[in-house]
């Protein structure tokens, strides 16, 4: 399989650096990894700190795996043993075909306690210190509260497939995280945003290009009618629902 052949290039490819541990979260790890559809996200930790040289050879690295199928899709953070711990330090991290530096939050840290994938190396419980609830809880909430619910007030971005996927299945997972205390993947978010009153024509939408096998055949594009009345139908909820979060658990 394309996905299997990318992540054995990949550890080849990354064992210069002698990595300490190789690991998979997000859909990868869930189970509710779509070939050519989920990124693949990686985290890597390496046994000494990240300077220039090092970041030069995750680029070269990465560069070389342009033409394998998928490679546009593999995300991978770099963490070393003295600074994993913070969950707001930001780290040498490779996503959407550049280098950037962004923190490993506490859900992906909470994700790889719970189900990570070990794709080389020591288990995150050896090495990731454990994510307590009401840390988890406060990131949650601060994540809806500053990140998205200024967002949905932009409303250029609500005209993108994107936005419009994850600004709805970010909701969903914090209201089950911050109601349930557990984790869900995409796939079960998304059926949880129909019992939580979402508008039944974007869920709609959604469901079809995420999880319809056959969503591209014969498919007309979406007009700009469509775009314009799905960004406010989206913006309309996702707006009071977020204020109703925060407020009930803020």
């Amino acid at each position: 399989m394309p996905t299997s052949s990318l992540l054995d290039r990949f550890l080849d490819a990354l064992s210069p650096l002698r990595p300490r541990a190789l690991w998979a979260h997000g859909s990868l790890a869930g189970g509710d990894y779509q070939e050519g559809r989920s990124d693949l996200d990686l985290i890597a930790v390496l046994p000494e700190p990240v300077g220039l040289r090092t970041v030069r050879q995750v680029v070269r690295l990465h560069r070389r795996l342009r033409a394998e199928p998928l490679a546009v899709k593999l995300h991978c953070s770099y963490l070393t043993p003295a600074v994993l711990a913070d969950p707001d330090r930001p780290h040498l991290t490779w996503a959407h075909g550049r280098v950037m530096r962004r923190p490993v939050t506490p859900v992906t840290r909470r994700e790889l306690h719970d189900f990570g994938r070990v794709l080389h190396g020591e288990p995150p419980g050896g090495l990731l210190p454990p994510v307590s609830d009401d840390r988890l809880h406060a990131f949650v909430v601060r994540d809806q509260r500053d990140f998205w619910r200024p967002a949905v007030d932009k409303a250029r971005l609500w005209r993108q497939d994107a936005w419009v996927d994850l600004g709805l299945l970010t909701f969903a997972r914090a209201t089950v995280t911050l109601r349930d205390g557990r984790l869900v993947s995409k796939r079960e978010a998304l059926a949880e945003l129909s019992s939580l009153g979402a508008p039944a024509e974007v869920l709609a939408d959604v469901t079809r290009r995420r999880y319809d096998t056959d969503s591209d055949s014969g498919r007309a594009p979406a007009t700009g009618h469509w775009l314009a009345r799905r960004a406010d139908l989206t913006r309309g909820y996702l707006g009071p629902a977020i204020d109703a979060l925060v407020t009930t658990y803020g």
